[in-house]
């Protein structure tokens, strides 16, 4: 399947459940607190439930008591696009995964300041997560080493 088919919005539909459809595709937003990984914390890696991209690992991920996934930094910077975000009367830079142009949340200025001082804020319904354990036969092999240092 070429990309165009991939991710086409009614192939997209099938495939995503309805809150994966509206956060990645219509820029929606789910709830905090009520959402699959914001307390999440096993070792592994998560990918763009859309497309499959590595976007960030658990290792970099801390608490920031949003009631969201919160990322220090992502895998490889060149996998995420920003966007200035002017909604609802604030100025904000949405984060977007490079192929799939999924929404996945926004990035502050307000994270630990002895990792770089980002916070990716970023929807579970935007992620899939796959355990360390899992990430070779899921095609992640490359991306062990990260947890080896």
């Amino acid at each position: 399947m070429d990309n165009k088919n991939k991710f086409d919005k009614n192939n997209l539909r099938k495939k995503l459940s309805p809150t994966q459809y509206r956060v990645t595709q219509e820029n929606g937003t789910e709830a905090p607190f009520k959402n699959e990984f914001w307390n999440h914390n096993k070792p592994g890696l998560y990918v763009d439930i859309v497309s499959g991209e590595p976007l960030f690992t658990s290792l970099d991920k801390f608490d920031a008591g949003c009631g969201w996934p919160s990322f220090t930094k992502p895998v490889d910077r060149k996998q995420i696009k920003e966007k200035a975000d002017f909604t609802h009367n604030m100025h904000r830079i949405e984060v977007r995964s490079k192929d799939a142009d999924s929404h996945l949340g926004h990035v502050f200025n307000d994270g630990p300041l002895e990792e770089g001082g980002l916070r990716y804020c970023i929807n579970s319904a935007a992620l899939r997560f796959i355990p360390l354990e899992d990430m070779e036969k899921e095609g992640y092999k490359d991306l062990i080493k990260v947890f080896e240092t």
